[in-house]
């Protein structure tokens, strides 16, 4: 009968333990005073710093600031390094005038030569040897006619926009008295318009054609005068250059020179295509 009697004891004391419950206002009462005292500690900063506000919002403008000038930085660095961003054009002075020899070893690496029948074989006696031509071209026919070279079979101006020279000179012209001045001009124009679009950095040195040794209708040198003046004047108007080679390779009435044209061969001598290449490495704009 004892041992029933302890055993009713223990079981009544455990009923009687007080249960834990949650508590949402304790919690309240816990964050307010955690915040009444952040902010008594942020005031009393405040109070002993007399730039403390100063001090704080300044650091978050200038946190602010920098992205702006990075993205800036980022656009700056992406035009430079944009190769078909053409340079700022100054006026060019032409004829172009006499300047210092540039190096007969070296300068031609840079250049190439679009030329009819007039200049094809100045590779074959001058260090000029990236010519690109045909006797078929001409002035009249220069923005349609095809020529072959390392690019295959195509237009001079298909040719230049894949080689992409630094230098490019130009004599063409030998159609004159066979097709009108205006055609020739015309046609010549509308190719130097169309590479100076694709090609905005690209140098173009627009030469004009020799004198003949004499008159012999319809080539005559009144006739190639004219044409080269006009020849001045597109280039002028394009903003290239233009180099003068037929008063370099005239005699002093007007004609070729003669030591310029072999009489047996009826063509020109290598003195000529050496001449034409000196004139060009003195005047380089």
């Amino acid at each position: 009968m004892e041992k029933n009697k302890n055993t009713r004891t223990v079981s009544n004391r455990k009923r009687k333990r007080p249960k834990v419950r949650f508590s949402f206002g304790v919690l309240l009462i816990i964050f307010i005073l955690s915040f009444s005292a952040c902010f008594a500690l942020y005031i009393a900063a405040a109070n002993m710093n007399e730039n403390f506000f100063e001090d704080e919002f300044n650091s978050i403008i200038v946190e602010e600031s920098e992205e702006p000038e990075q993205e800036e930085t980022t656009e700056i660095e992406n035009e430079v390094s944009d190769e078909q961003q053409p340079v700022e054009q100054t006026p060019v002075t032409n004829p172009v005038p006499q300047s210092a020899a540039a190096d007969y070893a070296t300068y031609f690496d840079n250049c190439c030569l679009i030329t009819d029948s007039t200049l094809l074989e100045i590779g074959q006696y001058t260090s000029f040897t990236d010519v690109i031509g045909d006797a078929a071209l001409n002035a009249a026919n220069c923005t349609t006619a095809k020529v072959e070279s390392n690019y295959g079979t195509v237009t001079i101006y298909d040719t230049l926009k894949l080689k992409k020279p630094e230098n490019v000179y130009m004599m063409l012209g030998s159609d004159i008295g066979v097709s009108p001045t205006e055609d020739m001009i015309a046609n010549y124009t509308t190719l130097i318009e169309n590479l100076t679009e694709v090609l905005p950095n690209m140098n173009i040195y627009i030469m004009q054609i020799p004198p003949v040794i004499t008159d012999a209708a319809p080539v005559t040198n009144e006739l190639i005068n004219t044409y080269n003046e006009q020849l001045l004047a597109m280039a002028n108007s394009k903003n290239v250059h233009c180099i003068d080679t037929s008063t370099a390779l005239k005699s002093i009435d007007g004609n070729l020179k003669e030591e310029y044209w072999s009489s047996e061969d009826k063509k020109f001598t290598e003195d000529m295509y050496k001449a034409v290449v000196e004139y060009i490495l003195t005047h380089v704009a």
